[in-house]
């Protein structure tokens, strides 16, 4: 195919219909690069082309529709498991679940939109106005964390993750390597020349920053990780269906399942120091446990961390504690809420109308915990909790004089399905791991549960839909990295300042 056919929009003000349909081809070949597919060169190729076609674009409007079609092909794929809670009770919001998934495409499609017309609007002309997209597009990765409670899911730059290159993420953290993502898809645009490959001079200079960049990562993973802690875990995964979890017979199956995976002993390994049970993993609230927590410590022969819901009043949270000997331990309470999954915007008035938060057991949603805190539990050494969707965030992650230890989710990704967005929500984890040099240790109800060291590695994991335990090492800890001292600031300054010298430049051409 003709490059030309990706550059429809510059003669006209409009794309046609044909145009749009490309862009979210190219949209959705883009978010191939995201897990479970990791085909990380589709990505570069897909939004090098829009890159193009947004250079291209004879007027802000033009350059806006071009890649708000690309970011709804690219959402509406990438973000495809958004249907799966709906489909837990579909009598009941089935009917929901293809809004859902236009909502949420078209929702996301609107951070590729804004960039290219500020990029055509301020950064006019070719290459500047595809050069300012790029530069955009990491801007809008950052504030995607931010706007509306924020959902970095499937930033540009998570294509990396599972590469050396997701080493990156370091230093500069997951807004860097979006950064990475958009400088490799951006340079073709440079150093135009006449002939035949007028790309070829950006094309191998997008290939040495890439190249730098996994060389980069290869020689940190060929580091010596800090040698493990000695303290050893066990994982318990116990897959409950999330259609049958709060059924009264199978909630009572399930938790029987959790206690044998606890309590089992292998012959030749000496017993964990202690056993982590996933998101809401009992039937009870914590207010009605009675001696529940020393029961069941005295039954698996260990403490007991575990997701639990508790009451306070009329507010319900999502809770993690501790059960042991002496009863229950300090409890963390989840501050970060999924909007309609615990919460529900306009709870009152959407209630009367019988919409409720989908992952809410009791009332109509939980109310917000107060803010990320450490953990110190008897025996273990200083961990931050984050519960399910709040290992999306990195800037929820604590640094500094109270830094952690170690970090732990619990989470319930049963919600997910079974394609992607158990893979993506796993990989986000690690990326977690990276950015603050920390080991997580990860208790999903359904899976996937896994070990990760301190520079994103699998130890071990448990796949979709299967029942049982990890026994491992808690993993030792390295140095704060720098990301963890700076945060994502280096990055969006860099991108700020690229896109206001595309900007400077342009209007300086302007006048001359």
């Amino acid at each position: 195919m003709a490059l030309s056919a990706f550059t429809p929009s510059s003669r006209r003000g409009r794309p046609s219909w044909t145009a749009l349909a490309l862009g979210v081809g190219l949209g959705a070949v883009a978010a191939l690069g995201q897990a479970p597919w990791d085909l990380w060169p589709l990505t570069l190729l897909a939004l090098a082309l829009l890159c193009r076609r947004v250079a291209h674009a004879a007027t802000p409007r033009a350059a806006a529709w071009n890649a708000f079609a690309a970011g709804l092909g690219h959402f509406a794929l990438a973000m495809s498991w958004i249907v799966e809670p709906f489909l837990v009770e579909p009598e009941i919001y089935g009917w929901m679940a293809p809004f859902a998934l236009v909502f949420m495409a078209a929702g996301g499609a609107l951070f590729w939109t804004v960039p290219a017309w500020l990029a055509a609007r301020f950064a006019p002309g070719f290459p500047r106005q595809g050069l300012g997209f790029a530069a955009l597009m990491v801007l809008s990765d950052w504030m995607r964390g931010w706007i509306f409670t924020g959902l970095p899911w499937a930033l540009t730059g998570h294509v990396w993750i599972d590469t050396p290159a997701g080493q990156v993420a370091a230093t500069l953290g997951a807004i860097g390597l979006s950064g990475l993502t958009m400088l490799a898809t951006a340079l073709p645009l440079c150093f135009h020349r006449p002939g035949r490959f007028p790309a070829l001079p950006g094309t191998v200079l997008a290939a040495l920053v890439v190249a730098t960049a996994w060389s980069a990562g290869l020689a940190r993973l060929a580091q010596p990780l800090p040698p493990d802690t000695g303290l050893r875990l066990r994982l318990i995964q116990p897959d409950a269906t999330q259609a049958l979890k709060w059924d009264p017979y199978w909630s009572e199956v399930f938790f029987r399942r959790l206690l044998d995976l606890s309590a089992a002993r292998d012959p030749d390994a000496a017993p964990p120091d202690a056993v982590i049970w996933p998101e809401t993993a009992v039937n009870f609230l914590l207010e009605q446990s009675g001696t529940a927590p020393q029961e069941i410590a005295a039954y698996v022969g260990t403490p007991v961390i575990l997701g639990i819901q508790r009451v306070e009043g009329e507010r319900y949270f999502n809770s993690l504690t501790q059960f042991s000997a002496d009863g229950i331990g300090p409890v963390y309470d989840k501050f970060h809420l999924v909007p309609f999954g615990e919460y529900t915007p306009w709870g009152d008035i959407m209630a009367q109308f019988g919409i409720r938060a989908f992952a809410a057991q009791h009332g109509f949603g939980y109310s917000a915990g107060p803010a990320p805190q450490v953990m110190h539990l008897p025996g273990l050494p200083a961990m931050q909790p984050l519960i399910c969707y709040e290992a999306v965030f990195s800037h929820h992650l604590i640094a500094g004089e109270n830094r952690p230890e170690w970090l732990l989710q619990v989470t319930n990704d049963a919600w997910f399905g079974q394609l992607s967005g158990p893979w993506q929500h796993l990989a986000q984890a690690r990326l977690r791991a990276i950015e603050s040099g920390l080991p997580l240790m990860r208790a999903a109800n359904t899976g996937v549960s896994a070990v990760i060291d301190a520079r994103g590695g699998l130890r071990a994991t448990l796949g979709l839909n299967r029942a049982g335990r990890i026994d491992a090492a808690l993993p030792g800890a390295l140095p704060p990295t720098p990301w963890s001292r700076w945060g994502d600031w280096p990055a969006v300054a860099l991108a700020l300042a690229a896109f206001l010298l595309l900007a400077g430049t342009s209007r300086a051409k302007l006048r001359g």
